[in-house]
């Protein structure tokens, strides 16, 4: 049966032994990603015993780097990428150039052809989006600045690497690849090959990155939205599922880009939505499972006696990404302006090599660009590399401290350079505040209400302590007619529908209901149904009744509003109405 169930098979044996292996490094204070690299050497083809399927385990690894990407997205926003490209986009290319042409240099020492080494040397130049985030998180370092710049800055290695699997067959040829690698490559006929391959992968991604910008906000968080409002928990969790792979696929085949990018994208796109902090929870259990696949797939490919035939080899790959490409991150991010601190933050990031460096030696191998050991090599990199890549993170923090205590070093590395950091984190806060507009905040939610309208600055922070936060899922019903009343809504986000006398009205955030309730304590008049997930602000009656008592000054302003609201229901045979909205 074994050969009819690969996919089951290498889901039980990578999550039954990523997680052994896994516990036991966090027990011997190993990074538990260790344990998930030697996970996947154990169940590997180059081991001995039972062989799980390497091509399954890849695609599964796929998944993974999908729904990372997209929850990253979640957390970033198009102006944030705007504002981090002035050090992102020269730094990436800048140090994409110089790791290529170590790795170029190193490799034709060897006695490969130029083309070999330039595949080489650009496997080697780019980071693994996987190990930067998962390193970040742990550092909660996602959200700052530095954070910023350094998905920013694999963002753009991403996007240098999709032009580069491009223009690889096409200058094969002239690159020393086999006869056939890329036909036509050669000559005038090759030129104007290579120029279409070029101009039509730019226009594809500038039609993606359009679509992205003019069209996705418009179209996804209307998906997600219908979704919700559907009452139905897993088809919300499927409505983020089949958006984020959905669109990495479409990407992936209509535009070339990576599944990874167009995940990134797709986040991006719905981050501004008030459905976003609810699409990262769907997600955050899957994207830890399949991220865990990640690793143990990098671990199944690798051949452990590559470090037997070729340590010297592997020693000076692992010396190009540990050092070589750190040390030029650091010289480019410096030279841009920026401190020490974030120098060090992006070289730590960029300190390993994973998935992209995968995919090009494959097609470098497959061009007959470069000999079928430097995948070997390249394998032995990425895991050694990213086992280490921990210890990097460990010491930017004190040789931040080392630096800043040398005042010579100082003040040759860090001249007023915190200027240039102080201005993007501010410029990130105003992004992430103009980002929570859509959330409205206590102090705005308890204005709308004519009871609370002109509190002054003591009794409305005493006021703010009184309220509790609540939330709901569509579907959800928060008010029965003939229910006691023991509280009053604010809504922060999302919506919701009364129904009273065969009459449906809809509030939104700002709006309130359930203050009748507070005013006269009289039963439930209405149901009230949440359309959204939402987010409000409630206040008990017995806190009104408390705070009202501590404050006389209030008795006439609500026996005013509970008079008003009689006879508006007398009117209108409505309760609630849509107070805060008008």
């Amino acid at each position: 049966m074994e050969h009819q169930t690969p996919l089951l098979i290498t889901m039980a044996l990578g999550f039954v032994m990523a997680f052994a292996l896994g516990f036991l490094a966090s027990r011997l204070r190993l990074p538990p990603l260790v344990g998930y690299l030697l996970a996947g050497i154990a169940i590997g083809p180059y081991t001995p015993g039972f062989a799980a399927d390497s091509a399954v385990a890849a695609e599964l690894a796929e998944i993974g780097v999908i729904l990372l990407m997209f929850g990253v997205g979640l957390h970033f926003s198009t102006a944030d990428l705007l504002a981090v490209r002035w050090v992102a986009i020269p730094g990436a290319v800048g140090q994409i150039a110089v790791a290529t042409a170590i790795g170029a240099a190193m490799a034709m020492a060897w006695g490969w052809s130029f083309g070999g080494g330039l595949v080489l040397g650009l496997a080697l130049s780019v980071a693994s989006t996987v190990v930067v985030l998962r390193a970040l998180e742990e550092r909660r370092a996602v959200d700052s600045a530095n954070g910023r710049i350094a998905v920013a800055w694999l963002v753009v290695e991403d996007l240098a690497m999709v032009l580069a699997l491009v223009l690889l067959p096409a200058l094969a040829g002239m690159l020393g690849g086999g006869a056939d690698a890329a036909p036509g490559a050669h000559g005038p006929a090759g030129e104007g090959s290579l120029l279409v391959a070029v101009g039509l992968t730019l226009a594809k991604i500038a039609v993606f990155l359009a679509l992205v910008v003019f069209t996705g906000p418009r179209v996804v968080p209307w998906v997600l939205q219908q979704a919700a409002r559907s009452g139905s928990h897993e088809l919300f969790t499927l409505a983020v599922l089949a958006v984020s792979l959905g669109i990495a696929y479409g990407a992936a085949t209509l535009f070339g880009v990576s599944f990874a990018l167009g995940a990134f994208c797709a986040g991006v796109v719905l981050s501004n939505s008030e459905l976003s902090h609810r699409a990262a929870e769907e997600s955050l259990p899957l994207q830890h499972a399949f991220a865990v696949i990640f690793f143990v797939s990098v671990g199944m490919l690798f051949d452990p006696s590559i470090l037997v035939r070729e340590p010297a080899a592997v020693a000076s790959v692992l010396f190009v990404i540990l050092v070589g490409k750190s040390l030029a991150a650091f010289a480019i991010v410096q030279v841009l302006g920026y401190p020490v601190s974030t120098a060090l933050t992006v070289s730590a990031c960029l300190a390993q090599i994973g998935e992209f460096s995968f995919i090009l030696a494959g097609l470098g191998i497959a061009l007959g660009l470069m000999p079928a050991e430097g995948r070997d090599l390249i394998l032995a990199g990425a895991l050694l590399s990213v086992t280490l890549n921990p210890l990097a993170f460990a010491v930017v923090a004190p040789a931040v401290a080392w630096i800043r205590g040398h005042r010579g070093l100082m003040a040759r590395l860090e001249p007023a350079q915190d200027l240039n950091l102080a201005r993007l984190q501010a410029v990130l806060d105003a992004n992430k505040r103009a980002a929570t507009k859509a959330v409205l905040q206590p102090d705005q939610l308890i204005s709308r209400w004519k009871v609370f309208a002109d509190l002054d600055l003591a009794m409305r922070a005493e006021l703010l302590t009184l309220f509790k936060p609540r939330s709901a899922v569509p579907g959800e019903r928060l008010i029965r007619a003939g229910d006691e009343a023991h509280e009053m809504f604010f809504i922060s986000a999302g919506e919701v529908e009364v129904s009273v006398r065969g009459r449906k009205i809809r509030l939104g955030r700002g709006d309130f209901f359930g203050e009748m309730g507070l005013l006269s304590g009289a039963p439930r008049s209405a149901d009230v149904t949440a359309l959204d997930y939402c987010q409000f602000l409630t206040l008990d009656a017995a806190d009104f009744r408390g705070f009202v008592s501590r404050h006389a000054e209030l008795r006439a302003k609500i026996d005013d509003v509970a008079s008003e609201r009689e006879e508006m229901n007398r009117r209108q045979a409505v309760e609630p109405a849509p107070a805060g909205g008008g």
